[in-house]
């Protein structure tokens, strides 16, 4: 499979970004915000779901799961706050359930990643402009994500 690319530039984007990036493992020292750029950062090993849905029948059934590495950044990013996130901290690993997009004064609004037991990073923008890019090759799993649905909500 290639690396891949997307770029995200409105709400439907958003939610193809969102599918790529569903059980990614993120290290929350590894999250940056460059404030004088405006770029929010988010390395991550992603789940490869698009191989993963791919797969059928009794030999592609034993066939490990993959995940690479890859980068998500939001760009034209004003402001980042967060929910039960500890950015920076070296210990605290995090599972990426979601991106969400609130609008406001359009284009701007409100950006959310969705992390699994309640933690969110809000990030306030001027208009949706976001990447995913892989960054080399994948390595195999024996683990598929699985998760209840009530993972995806947020508390109040």
């Amino acid at each position: 499979m290639t690396e891949l690319k997307l770029l995200a530039l409105d709400e439907d984007d958003l939610a193809i970004l969102s599918a790529h990036c569903q059980d990614a493992v993120v290290r929350a020292a590894d999250l940056s915000f460059e404030r004088a750029a405006g770029r929010f950062l988010v390395p991550m090993n992603r789940f490869v779901w698009e191989e993963a849905a791919a797969r059928r029948g009794f030999l592609a059934r034993r066939r490990p799961y993959e995940r690479r590495r890859a980068v998500l950044h939001f760009d034209r990013v004003r402001r980042v706050s967060q929910t039960g996130v500890l950015v920076g901290d070296p210990d605290q690993v995090l599972a990426l359930l979601a991106l969400r997009f609130t609008p406001g004064e359009a284009p701007s609004g409100l950006v959310e990643l969705v992390f699994a037991g309640g933690s969110a990073i809000r990030l306030e923008v001027e208009c949706i402009e976001a990447q995913l890019a892989d960054l080399g090759a994948a390595w195999s799993t024996q683990n598929r994500p699985d998760h209840a649905r009530e993972d995806f909500e947020l508390p109040g």
